[in-house]
């Protein structure tokens, strides 16, 4: 069993099928097959999905762990980095969701597994309570970021971990673009030893 543990994110209404999710782990069985990879499918609830996280990085808690986490699960990894250590990798994080999440109050289906629910005021208040405000590691996060995010205004992910390496790219979207291009640098940046 390995030693080494990466826990990869996926976002608001998506899932470990997501793109990303599935180049991720095709590119770690290929090149990083001693790497433990998880990929779980998280809560609609982003505060569910937040302890679903804690619990899967709690089963591989004294293992060196990395977190990679995209839109929504770039919040939730960061929430983990900063509570286990580790290194993560954030892909247009979503930065106070709450704000975002108020707009989207109501009935959703997530188009991934057909689950519908009702995102409701208690929801956003959950998430509020789960803002982040503080990094406590800043070397150990990259974020990753697109200017043409139609979703989210990566000026915020810009603002709040303004301390990180972050790598901003001219247009794209808030899927990333070209998300692929990075995979080497991803599993070298959270496998790399402090200097």
């Amino acid at each position: 069993m390995s030693n080494q543990v990466m826990i990869y994110l996926h976002g608001f209404l998506s899932s470990p099928k997501s793109v990303k999710a599935n180049q991720m782990c095709a590119f770690m069985a290929e090149r990083h097959s001693q790497v433990e990879l998880e990929v779980p499918q998280l809560a609609n609830f982003p505060a569910q999905a937040l302890e679903q996280a804690c619990a899967v990085a709690e089963r591989h808690q004294g293992k060196e762990l990395a977190f990679v986490g995209s839109s929504m699960g770039g919040f939730l990894a960061t929430h983990l980095a900063n509570r286990f250590g580790g290194r993560a990798v954030l892909i247009n994080p979503a930065v106070h969701p709450h704000l975002l999440l108020r707009d989207m109050l109501g009935s959703h289906q997530n188009p991934y597994t057909g689950e519908c629910f009702v995102l409701t005021n208690a929801h956003v208040q959950e998430l509020q309570q789960l803002d982040i405000r503080h990094i406590n590691k800043p070397d150990n996060l990259w974020v990753l970021l697109q200017s043409g995010d139609e979703t989210l205004d990566y000026r915020l992910a810009l603002d709040l971990y303004q301390d990180c390496r972050i790598t901003l790219e001219q247009g794209g979207s808030h899927a990333f673009d070209g998300f692929e291009r990075y995979l080497a640098d991803i599993a070298g940046f959270v496998w790399a030893k402090p200097g």
